[in-house]
């Protein structure tokens, strides 16, 4: 039975204070977070299949994206970020500070009962600016044949959350409890660049993963008189490196002007690759093997393993996406992308993890603006969005595979700051099931808040006569 219980030369000093003000106070959260010991934290969350591999993942989109179905290689926009893809980059043409936060609530149901569930954290913290300002160019009288991006990121990629309890019965030990409990999750900083030669861009991210994972599992005789439980508890802290790419390419369409002269329309084609490579990262643990008197009358520990700082290597799966997009600049986005992920390869130490399959995604999503030049109707000017996205998840249940099937609505708001710069509050609501057919199923909705502050002034070259 499962129980569920419940040249830069100008770089506005307050505007790189307030930036660094905000990564500093959410490092702290980070790593407070992480000293945290096991038993002082309850799960946010009881997600069963988080005990696998590196717990349930999280998605990666910003929230402009996460309205139009977590599109990634093929998105970019002149105001808004996409890290997924670095390409995205080389297009910005402001310098873009983005914050998202996410609050998720659902009913987690197998069989016989079910129980709410609920999560919620920060999104992603995250810069990016382009390398040529687009006033200088206009200033310079230069052309934009080229240009160059690059960003900085801070998100967290799974979370671990579970406390459950499954009851067996044996022919010789009689009936026994299993509590699972588990805690903890990953996080990556990403350092991201790109570069555009006319209709090509490419990008390259750096991604720094750090985190702590918490595993226990008690055994319980209950059949048994005086019987001592047994207990294992793992901690694991990884550390390392990784590298993702991205590619975009844009086909504009032309037509003749007055002049005939065949000249850009405003439509154009997008084709996008991003992915990840495969890597290993380093996994330290501390293991923990005792027996205990479980009825606490009579107290009796006695630790049978005490294992700290054991060194390993945790290999973390290549990933690949492949996209295609129909633009009608300021007007109409759409978009649709298939993905894979080589999650068989998943390693701790040489050990590949059965419970782990290879994945895939198929996501398609739209984007409308009635006008984006209308002067008094604000929602003539708001970004409309919706999507779907179908995909098979890594982990699987006496064989059978996890699935998660989602719509997505969204909407970006223009905010119009000092100096005329535009921003845009993003608003996106997910709806979905999750889980295992027959075994554990998860309805959710999932809604995401984001922020986008832009202004091209930062990197502002100032000229005096």
């Amino acid at each position: 039975m499962l129980r569920f219980p419940f040249t830069i030369p100008t770089f506005k000093y307050h505007n790189m204070r307030f930036f660094l003000l905000l990564i500093m106070s959410t490092a702290t959260l980070l790593v407070n977070a992480q000293q945290t010991s096991f038993t002082d934290i309850r799960p946010k969350q009881n997600s069963p299949l988080s005990r696998f591999g590196l717990g349930d993942p999280l998605d990666q989109h910003f929230a402009a994206q996460a309205g139009m179905g977590g599109l990634q290689a093929v998105y970019q926009d002149r105001y808004q970020l996409n890290v997924l893809n670095p390409a995205s980059l080389a297009v910005l043409q402001t310098t873009s500070f983005d914050v998202g936060l996410y609050g998720r609530v659902g009913t987690l149901s197998d069989a016989n009962e079910s129980a709410g569930t609920e999560s919620g954290n920060l999104s992603y913290l995250a810069l990016g600016f382009p390398l040529r300002n687009p006033i200088n160019l206009n200033l310079d009288r230069q052309s934009n044949s080229w240009n160059a991006g690059m960003a900085f990121s801070l998100a967290p990629t799974t979370l671990v959350g579970y406390d459950l309890e499954l009851e067996d019965d044996d022919p010789d030990l009689g009936t026994t409890s299993n509590l699972l409990r588990g805690n903890g999750g990953t996080y990556r900083v990403t350092w991201s660049t790109a570069y555009r030669r006319k209709a090509l861009s490419v990008g390259l991210n750096v991604n720094y993963n750090f985190g702590q994972l918490l595993n226990s599992r008690v055994v319980v005789f209950d059949s048994i008189g005086n019987a001592l439980a047994t207990e294992l508890e793992e901690k694991t802290s990884i550390s390392g490196f990784s590298i993702g790419y991205g590619v975009q390419y844009s086909y504009f369409f032309k037509s003749r002007n007055d002049k005939g002269e065949m000249t850009s329309n405003g439509k154009r084609l997008i084709v996008g690759v991003n992915g990840k490579l495969q890597s290993n990262v380093s996994a330290t643990s501390d293991i923990l093997r005792r027996r205990f008197s479980p009825s606490g009358v009579i107290f009796v520990s006695d630790t049978l393993r005490n294992d700290v700082d054991v060194e390993g290597e945790l290999t973390l799966p290549s990933e690949i996406n492949f996209g295609l997009a129909y633009e009608e600049v300021d007007r109409l986005f759409v978009g649709l992308e298939y993905g894979v992920g080589n999650w068989s390869n998943f390693q701790i130490n040489g050990d590949a993890d059965p419970e782990l399959v290879n994945t895939n995604r198929l996501a398609f999503g739209i984007q409308y603006i009635p006008d984006a030049t209308s002067y008094n109707r604000f929602f003539k000017r708001v970004r409309y969005r919706a999507g779907l996205r179908l995909e098979n998840d890594s982990r699987q249940v006496n064989g059978e595979q996890a699935r998660r099937n989602v719509v997505t609505l969204g909407v970006g708001l223009p905010i119009v700051l000092p100096r005329q710069q535009v921003s845009f509050l993003n608003f996106a609501v997910e709806m979905g099931k999750f889980g295992v057919p027959n075994v554990i199923d998860e309805n959710y909705v999932q809604f995401t808040l984001g922020f986008s502050l832009n202004d091209n002034t930062w990197f502002y070259k100032r000229k005096f006569n």
